[in-house]
């Protein structure tokens, strides 16, 4: 009897681990799904959202075309939008105001976004001209990795790999042994820059699908110390400061606030008005941040999108991770 009180506890005693065992794993799926479908549900939120963020960019840039004349800091285009709660913008379009704190403020939404002129940076493009190297291009950027005190000798290897990405080749197997050209800013690790000289360069360069001219009116000193023949950081950093309360509308200004004969202003590598453009955006909802990067092209009203990338900053713990 003693034996069989044992057995039957002991039985008893697994049918409850199992049963434990069972509830909590079914549980576990339930909670999965759960998160599984809201971060699924979050990001398509979320893409929907940065799409029209986008729209929204491109109508900016087109009314700006309308006005006509040079791309300048002091224009809307140039305004980052702080951090905003979307429902402030739903309540103003309603004509209502918000009282008091949200109760489901964990769910709120935030948009942030800024525009970039990419034409106020050095393109790689530029570096090949007709299947050979542009000597005034290849000039600028030694001087920008002078300045930014970086080895030459990887500028050298990157022209070349360019050089020989760019040239046709004769048979199949030269063509799989040459480098690939590359789309992005980050490929060019693979053409000899390294991960330190890349981050070190990614505020000063851009990759665009044709040859462009830097915009005086949004370069920065270290850029304008690179394309400007003849012009020292002390003469590009008054140039800032200049255009900051005059912005310049022709290339004429320019040589008039610089004043130096030495300093030569050239029509095919400086302007004064843009094409390519860089919009960014990022969403928070909840404890999800999404980021999307974006390169425009305008050509007169017309504002299309080259290129989209999309990216998870920050996200709470999930299954998914």
């Amino acid at each position: 009897m003693r034996g069989q009180r044992g057995a039957a506890i002991l039985t008893a005693m697994l049918t409850v681990v199992l049963v434990a065992t069972l509830a909590s794993a079914m549980l576990w799926q339930q909670w999965r799904g759960a998160e599984v479908e809201s971060a699924q549900r979050t990001r398509v939120q979320a893409a929907w959202i940065l799409v029209g963020a986008l729209d929204w960019a491109r109508l900016i840039l087109r009314e700006d075309a309308r006005q006509g004349g040079a791309d300048h800091l002091a224009e809307p285009w140039a305004v980052p939008l702080a951090p905003a709660r979307l429902s402030t913008f739903l309540a103003a379009e309603r004509g209502q105001a918000l009282v008091g704190d949200n109760p489901d403020a964990d769910q709120e939404a935030f948009l942030s976004g800024s525009m970039q002129d990419l034409q106020a940076r050095l393109n790689v493009t530029n570096l090949i001209d007709n299947g050979k190297l542009h000597q005034p291009s290849v000039v600028a950027w030694r001087r920008l990795f002078k300045q930014l005190n970086l080895p030459e000798r990887e500028l050298q290897t990157l022209t070349q790999s360019l050089l020989a990405a760019s040239t046709p080749v004769a048979s199949a197997a030269a063509d799989a042994s040459r480098p690939l050209l590359p789309r992005a800013v980050p490929d060019l690790r693979w053409l000899g820059l390294s991960a330190s000289s890349l981050q070190t360069l990614q505020p000063f360069i851009t990759l665009l699908p044709e040859r462009t001219v830097v915009n005086l009116n949004t370069a920065e000193p270290e850029v304008l110390l690179a394309t400007v023949t003849g012009l020292d950081m002390a003469q590009a950093q008054a140039l800032v400061q200049a255009r900051a309360a005059q912005h310049l509308s022709t290339l004429m200004d320019a040589e008039n606030l610089v004043d130096n004969p030495a300093v030569h202003f050239d029509a095919t590598e400086q302007g004064v008005a843009s094409r390519f453009f860089g919009v960014t955006g990022q969403l928070r909802l909840g404890q999800t941040t999404v980021q999307e990067r974006s390169v425009l092209q305008r050509d007169g009203l017309d504002v299309k999108t080259l290129s989209r990338t999309r990216e998870v900053l920050t996200e709470s713990a999930s299954p998914l991770q």
